[in-house]
């Protein structure tokens, strides 16, 4: 899961684009004050994606924040909006190394759109590997390992397995698990499903798949 980082000083805009965001699946920690960012940044370096907007309510704006993410890891990418005029900051984000613009007022879509191309150009190489706990899953090859343990799964083991990867977190019906690695043409019965889940817990018991009573299952 790739962690973003978002500097917007306008709460129901930090909000909104935060919650596009997890709906994709990823890791956000919010900021609305400069200096906040900066202490973060002298702190911790996980970040993998920035979105920054470069007018902020306190004295540090968002190209000092820029600079001190530089110092730090000259690499990761940055997505930075301005309501200001366009090609001013436009011109002076991209020569501090900045990777993408967005003008204000923006699509959370476009947004959305704009951080998964970034994310999938930069991080190309490990696009196809995926990791949970001490699993390591890759989905180009097809196979996982626990530890270096190669672990054997089936063709529908593993779509199951990718599918609750994707979804980490959210509470999902057998119907729609269903529809999602059976296909909507099945019509036998959706115990299947609870059946391929038990042996796939057999294979990995450290794969966290939780029962919802009443509803369905969850990966946590």
């Amino acid at each position: 899961m790739y962690k973003i980082g978002l500097v917007e000083d306008e709460i129901s805009l930090n909000s909104l684009i935060k919650s596009y965001l997890e709906k994709e699946n990823y890791d956000v920690i919010t900021f609305t004050k400069g200096q906040d960012t900066l202490d973060y940044i002298n702190q911790n370096n996980d970040v993998k994606l920035w979105i920054l907007d470069i007018m902020l309510e306190d004295d540090i704006t968002g190209y000092d924040i820029i600079k001190k993410i530089k110092e730090f890891d000259s690499k990761v990418p940055i997505i930075f909006s301005s309501a200001r005029d366009e090609s001013i900051d436009k011109i002076m984000g991209l020569e501090l190394g900045c990777d993408d613009y967005i003008a204000k007022p923006y699509s959370p879509r476009e947004l959305i759109l704009r951080v998964k191309n970034i994310i999938k150009r930069v991080y190309s190489t490990d696009f196809n590997k995926l990791h949970y706990n001490d699993y390591d899953i890759d989905t180009d090859m097809r196979t996982v390992s626990y530890k270096g343990d190669n672990i054997n799964l089936t063709t529908l083991e593993f779509d199951l397995l990718i599918f609750f990867i994707n979804n980490k977190g959210k509470s999902l019906n057998r119907e729609n698990i269903l529809n999602n690695i059976w296909g909507n043409d099945y019509f036998g019965n959706d115990r299947v499903v609870d059946d391929s889940i038990r042996r796939l817990r057999k294979k990995m018991k450290y794969l966290n798949i939780s029962t919802v009573y009443g509803f369905g299952y969850r990966l946590v």
